[in-house]
Order: C-alpha cells, then structure tokens, then sequence
C-alpha cells in the first residue's frame, strides 16, 4: 500500500486559505489511486506540504470531516472514510483552482462530440457565429462507478480544434481550455436552478423520469470579454448540494 500523497496547490491570497487547502485535499482523496494509503499525513505535514499554518490546517480538515470524508481519531491519526459517498456539496466561491479540485474524483466518459449549430438559448452567448463544437460527457463516482452527473458544453470552433476529446476524460473542460489550449480565462458565471429529470438526463444518471435535478449553466469568458464555453451539466438532485458562500470585507 503506498503513502497518500496530496497535490500540490497554488494558493489565492484573495480566497479563504482553509477554503482552497480544503477543496485541493478533496479532490486528492476523490482521486486518489486505489492502493493508497487511508491514512493521511499529521496536521503539521500536511501544513508544511500547503504552506499553511496548523489552525488553517485544521479548520480545513473540520470541513473534509463534516462532509465525511475523513474520520479524525485522538492519537491514532486522520483517515479517510474509503466508503464515503453521499451527497457531495459544490460551493461557489470564486476561483478557477477551486472549481477545477471540485470536479476531480470523477470518472469522465465522451459521449459523444463535433460541429453542431448554435442553439437558440445559447445565441447571446455566440452572436458572433453560426456553429459550436459540442462535447456530451457523462461523469460518474469515482468508486462506485454510479452516474452522477452528465454535461453538454458549447465551445468556440477555433479553440475546439485545440482540444483532444481524450483530454476531456481526464480533466474538467476549464482545466483543458486554461492549461491545454492557453485560452486567458476571466471569469465564469455560474446559474444553478432545480428542474426535473427529462427522458435523457433521466436514463443517462438512472433516475425516475420527472425526478428532482440541479440545473448547473457556467458561462466561461476569456480576458478580451468573449464567451468560450457555456456548460449547462444535470447533477442528480440525490447526490449534490450548493452552497454559496459570502465573505464579509
């Protein structure tokens, strides 16, 4: 059984430091390989390895263990919950790391992608031109391998043909579009609104029909003000929660 071994992590000094040392841990235990270790490293390593002090430590492992991830014990150390799957919380505070760490963990199938026309309730988005490449991806539980959410993307022609769809199994499209194809990413938009499950959204995440979703729309712009990509992805409304999160000045 190897050590586990947390991912590195560039920190937002505009963001809470227990926030992102919080979200980056997730992502590690989500994605962590299946001989891993249970155990993780003690407070003071884990500090040292994020560049943090041992309150910010803490305070960022108190979130991992409320949202039973990890199970602290009082002199045998901190492990992680192997069978920890329920409703996963995505808090939207603002940066591109922190939504990047909150999609890993997820095993990620292309359904299917290429040229398709601009769809009327993207139009605003794309008023410049006549055709998207659309990207359908169907994620699932890192373990389990229960569907848990599903996504069509809308991206520009010209920055698609930078993308390997192979690419898009690996890592969420904002980590592909920023590190892959260098596109200068500004800000994302996010709109979350509950529906119910159409007959697709319901036979790709096996959910009853007119069962309860989330309703995620992410309008991606680049440095210039142009829309790159909108994802609109269908959380099953039994495994995800959202919680926003407002940081008094």
């Amino acid at each position: 059984m190897t050590a586990f071994a947390p991912d590195s992590l560039v920190l937002n000094r505009k963001l809470p430091l227990w926030y992102q040392v919080s979200q980056s841990l997730r992502a590690s235990i989500l994605g962590r390989t299946p001989d891993a270790s249970l155990r993780l490293p003690t407070e003071e390593q884990l500090a040292a390895h994020y560049g943090v002090s041992v309150l910010t430590m803490r305070q960022a492992l108190k979130e991992l263990e409320e949202e039973g991830l990890i199970s602290r014990h009082r002199r045998r150390g901190t492990f992680i919950e192997p069978g920890a799957r329920r409703s996963s919380p995505r808090r939207l505070l603002g940066s591109i790391d922190a939504i990047v760490a909150q999609q890993s963990g997820e095993r990620t199938t292309v359904l299917g992608h290429g040229a398709a026309p601009v769809p009327g309730e993207l139009a605003e988005y794309f008023p410049d031109v006549t055709e998207v490449v659309a990207y359908r991806r169907l994620r699932r539980d890192g373990e389990s391998g229960e569907p848990t959410n599903w996504a069509e993307n809308a991206v520009r022609p010209e920055l698609a043909a930078a993308i390997d769809p192979a690419d898009l199994e690996r890592w969420p499209m904002t980590k592909v579009l920023r590190d892959v194809v260098g596109v200068r990413i500004s800000r994302i938009t996010d709109t979350v609104e509950a529906r119910l499950a159409d007959p697709e959204t319901a036979a790709l995440l096996q959910v009853p029909l007119l069962s309860p979703i989330l309703h995620y729309t992410g309008v991606t712009y680049d440095e210039d003000g142009r829309v790159v990509d909108v994802a609109r992805i269908r959380y099953r409304g039994d495994r995800f929660s959202f919680t926003v999160t407002v940081e008094a000045q």
